[in-house]
Parts: C-alpha cells; structure tokens; sequence
C-alpha cells in the first residue's frame, strides 16, 4: 500500500507541475486534467484512509523522508482532496476560457499535493519542504491577477507573514536537532525532549501555526488574502492552507501537554481569536471579508481544541468547517461572477436571484451559525466539553464565540435574502459545472452532523487514538442550539438595525483592529529603517573605507615603484658587478703554463703550512 501513498502525494504534485510549466497551449485541457486528477487523488485518499500505509525513503543521513497515514491524516486526506475537487469543479465555470487555465489549475493542484504531504508527513524535513510549496503556490495562486499590483501586493503582504511566522519551524527543527533527543526529527518523538530545548520546539511550533492559520496577532495577512480568486479562498481558507497550523497543533497535542504551558497558550489564543475576530466579521461590509474574518474565527475553535487536548471535537470542527466555509466561498465566487460585486449592500436580492445559490449559501451560513442540526453545531460541543474540564472560564470564552458566529452569519443571510432595491434584477443561471459541488457541500453540512454523536463520534475517537476525550452531556448540545437559534433570529428580526450601528463602534472591528498598520508601525517601518541605515552605513562608511583603501594601495604601489624599486635595483647590479670583477680576478691564475701552477701550489701549501704552525 506504501506506492498508493507515493501515488497520492505524487499524482496532484506531477500534474500540477506538468500544466503550470505547459502554460497557455494547454489551457484547453487543463479543467478536464485537473478535475480528473482531484477525482483519482480522491480514491486515493479513500484507499490510505482505511489501509493507513506508510512509506520511507533515504533523504539525508540519518533523516529519512518519512510519509504515513493514521487516523488525523486518514481524515484529513479525505477531507483535502474532496475539497479540492469540488473547488476544481467549480474552477471550471468560474475561470474562463480568456484566463491562464493551465497555470491556474496546475497551481491548485501542486497546492494540493503540497498540503497532503504536509498531514501525511511524520518528519520534520519533509513537512519543512512541505510547508515551503504550500507557501511559495499560495502566493502564487493569491497574486494569480499578477498585472493587478494591488493583487501582487496582498500575496505579497501574505507570503510575508506566513514566512516570518515560518521561521518558528526552523527553530523547532534546530532545536530538536542541538537537543539529541530528536535525532531523526519524526514528530511523534518531539514530545519526548525535555528541558529548555523542548520549550524552543514548543514556542516555535506554535509560532509557525499561528501564523499560517491567521490566529491573533497574525489574523490581518487572510484579509489581504481575499484578493485572490474565489476558487483559491474556498481552497486555501476552508480545509487547506489555513487549518494546517490547526492540524499541526492536534498533531502535536502531546507536545503541547508534556510542555506544562504551551496548552494553555495555544487554547487561549483560540479562544480570544475566536471572540475578537468573530466581532471584526460581524463590522465587515464586504462578503469575503465577512467570510475572511469568520475563517479566523472558526478556526480559533480548532486551535483552542488542541490547547485543551480535545483533538476528536477539534477534528470534527475541521471537517465540518471545511465543507461550510469552502461552500459559502464558492457562492460568493459565483454572485462576483454574476452580479460584479462583493460589497454586502449591492449583495441584497442576490439569493432571490439564483435560488441554488441562495439555498445553498443559507445552509452554509446556518452552519457557521451553529443552528441545530448542521455540522458545526454539534462539533463545537465535543470540543467545547473538553474546554469545560480544563476551565470553566475557557469555556465561557468559547461559547461567547460560537454566539457572535450566529451573528454575523445570520447578518449576512439576512442581506442576501431581502428583496432587491431595483425591479429590473433577472435570475441568474449558474453553469451544472457550478451548482453540482455546491449541492454536494450543502449535504455534506447536513450528512456530517452524524459524526459528532455517538456510535460515529465513538469511532472517530478510536481512529484518532489518542487519550479520551470528554463526552458533551445533553444540556450542552441544548445550549449551544438554543443560543444559536435565538441569537439567530434576533438578527434577522433586527437587521436593519445592524447595518446602521454607529462608526465608532466598528470602524476599528471593520479595519481588522489595525492589526496590519500596527505590523507595518511596529515591525516593518523599523526594520526598513534599519535597513535604511545599514544601506547608508555600507555606502558611506564600508565602500569609502574600501575605496580609501584601495588608493592608499596604488599609492604605496607608486612610491615603492619610484622609491624603492631603484633601490633594489642598485643592489642587484651591484651584485651583479661584483660578481662579474671576482669572474675577471678568478680567470687570471687559469694561464694553462705547467710551471706557474707548480708556484701557485707551493705558494699555497707555504701558506697552509704557516697557518698549521700558527694554529698550534
């Protein structure tokens, strides 16, 4: 079953590449390509979800490339590659034939190959290598309008943050590397480091997940985000780029426990998220950033799933919230598509007009809204049972999120649903290509209810393995649906009354709490300026020292040339010369006359005959 793996993380990886490097002369046939390898990559992912194989290849010494699939991954497989055809499918109504198709398609499917190797991964190497394409195609597929430099700069600001906050697992690995508890870098052994190298690996895990699922103080990058096509925010911000900081702190939850504190840091920056953005979606008068701000905040209920050890109500929250968020984008695609805008005002009407897209918008929308008995509902109730053991407080916090989520959910339903203000509105008719996934979410939000109640919600638990996890009682799922309805219904009384709340309360909430403008304040502008300064000290200090250098050097080189070079010459002919007078001395005792060589011996052993005697 290993080459079933290989071909499930290969496949989507090979294609992709293969379209996107084609380009335009395959544009034609990119959709069909694309749509047909999301479909086998799904059968794929089906296949290792219940085989659960494992595969190793040799990559450094000692780090091997290790891929495998249990029972986190086995779900999120499924989930990834079930998103990512329904994502497809809808691609091919929503990019036309005028657009770069093969680059788009070929983008999303390497995206895709990249996050399944990111959840099938079981070292720290080849999720790092993971992690990276991940990053580098959402960039990519973010500034996808690149001639656009508002668009080119979101990806940009986007790219940026993650990277930064991608440092973190950098500073895990090196971390478990110096420690020498670690050494092949599996993550299973991450939670088996102690002492302050295990801290090091903590923080940076953290760091790296919060980050690129958007929690608090990161949040602002997935605003920027929304620039990006329709089809890429229902991929990357409902089961793929975004939940992928998520899925890793429910991987590493027992990291997280052995830590002592880095649980209760991580559940109660989910928890905080979870209420802060929820009210930033509730102040957004903009479809995709309602929906944007809200992604943060669903999220935050996974984050603060895995600091309370809840990684079965986590996991459950995670797939319901992909098939809700991913359906609820793609609507928003399809009426940008249709009526040219996203703004929610012009939006009114906008499910009257098309009642496939409405209905199904509604469903997504009650979802989010935890109303009973959609997916979400249930699934935030296992894991809120768990925050609930661990603090009561923490459980306050996080049910304050789930009814502000009923909020701004029903605020949306509720614009959407009002009568246009023009009569001359007509009926919009979506493409089959684009009401067939909307219809299949919409059943998945209803059909995935079922895993949050016993026996499935037994099972699941079982496949995840793991410690147990606290069982929701009865009176909480009452709560929570009972919340949800009337807050609900509290909205839709008084909507309007909603979309006229004074600017000061939601002008810093509909700015996204200036998070970015406090970044590019308190980071950025220093580092510039840093940066800046360095230039100008490189500049006027380092390349005149270089230059000053460098002219002393051909000076010396001048005076040594005119100074000491005649000097040296002089000595040298004077060897010379005497060299050439001792030659002229040497050659006139050589006369070749027999007699005057007998003087010169005899002269000579008179002389050596005197030094003996003198000597002794």
């Amino acid at each position: 079953m290993s080459a079933l793996l290989w071909a499930l993380v290969a496949l989507p990886l090979a294609v992709g590449t293969l379209l996107a490097v084609a380009g335009r002369p395959a544009d034609r046939y990119a959709p069909g390509i694309a749509v047909g390898t999301a479909v086998a990559a799904f059968g794929l992912a089906v296949a290792v979800a219940f085989e659960h194989p494992r595969a190793e290849a040799p990559l450094l010494e000692g780090l091997p490339a290790g891929l495998a699939v249990d029972g986190l991954s086995g779900l999120m497989v499924v989930t990834v590659t079930a998103v990512t055809a329904a994502v497809l499918l809808f691609s091919v109504a929503d990019i036309g034939p005028d657009e770069a198709r093969a680059r788009f398609f070929g983008l999303v499917l390497m995206f895709g190959g990249a996050m399944l190797t990111t959840v099938t991964a079981t070292t720290l190497p080849v999720l790092l290598m993971a992690w990276e394409v991940m990053g580098a195609t959402s960039w990519a597929l973010i500034g996808y309008w690149w001639r656009d430099p508002g668009r080119g700069d979101a990806a940009n600001t986007a790219f940026l943050t993650t990277r930064a906050a991608d440092l973190g697992l950098y500073l895990a690995a090196g971390a478990a590397l110096a420690s020498g508890q670690a050494d092949s870098l599996a993550l299973d052994d991450l939670a088996a480091t102690t002492g302050a190298w295990s801290a090091l690996i903590t923080a940076g895990v953290i760091a790296a997940a919060f980050g690129k699922s958007a929690q608090l103080p990161f949040s602002f990058w997935l605003s920027r985000a929304m620039q990006g096509p329709s089809p890429v925010s229902a991929l990357l911000h409902s089961a793929t780029m975004v939940v992928a900081g998520a899925y890793l702190l429910l991987r590493l939850e027992p990291l997280l426990a052995q830590s002592g504190w880095g649980g209760h840091v991580v559940a109660w920056t989910g928890a905080v998220t979870a209420v802060v953005l929820g009210l930033v979606a509730v102040a957004q008068s903009d479809l995709k950033q309602l929906l944007a701000a809200s992604t943060c905040a669903q999220i935050g209920f996974m984050v603060l799933a895995a600091g309370a050890g809840a990684v079965t109500g986590g996991t459950l929250q995670l797939i319901a919230h992909a098939a809700a968020k991913s359906l609820a984008f793609l609507v928003a695609g399809a009426w940008l598509t249709a009526l040219g805008t996203k703004a929610l005002t012009p939006l009114r009407g906008a499910a009257r007009r098309h009642r496939t897209a409405g209905i199904t918008f509604s469903v997504a929308a009650l979802t989010l809204a935890g109303v009973p008995p959609l997916a979400l509902w249930a699934a935030k109730d296992v894991l809120l049972a768990d925050a609930l053991e661990d603090s009561t407080a923490l459980y306050v916090v996080g049910l304050t999120g789930a009814v502000i989520s009923a909020v701004y959910s029903t605020k949306a339903l509720w614009i959407v649903w009002q009568p246009a203000p023009t009569s001359n509105a007509h009926p919009v008719t979506l493409p089959y290509a684009a009401r067939l996934p909307l219809v299949i979410l919409a059943v998945a939000c209803f059909a995935l209810t079922v895993t949050s109640f016993p026996p499935v919600r037994d099972a699941v638990g079982r496949v995840l393995g793991g410690e147990a996890q606290a069982n929701p009682h009865a009176w909480e799922f009452a709560l929570s649906g009972a919340l949800a309805v009337a807050v609900s219904a509290l909205v839709w009384i008084r909507g309007p009354q909603l979309l006229t709340l004074p600017g000061r309360l939601t002008a810093p909430a509909s700015q996204w709490l200036h998070l970015e403008t406090a970044t590019r304040t308190l980071l950025v502008r220093p580092v510039m300026r840093l940066a800046d300064a360095l230039a100008a000290f490189d500049d006027r200090v380092l390349d005149r020292a270089v230059e000053g250098t460098a002219r002393g050097s051909v000076r010396l080189a001048l005076w040594t040339n005119a100074r000491a070079e005649r000097l040296v010459d002089g000595v040298v002919e004077g060897v010379a010369g005497g060299t050439r007078a001792l030659g002229r001395w040497a050659r006139r005792p050589q006369t070749g006359q027999l007699h005057q060589y007998l003087a010169q011996a005899v002269a000579a052993f008179t002389v050596l005959a005197v030094v003996l005697v003198l000597v002794r």
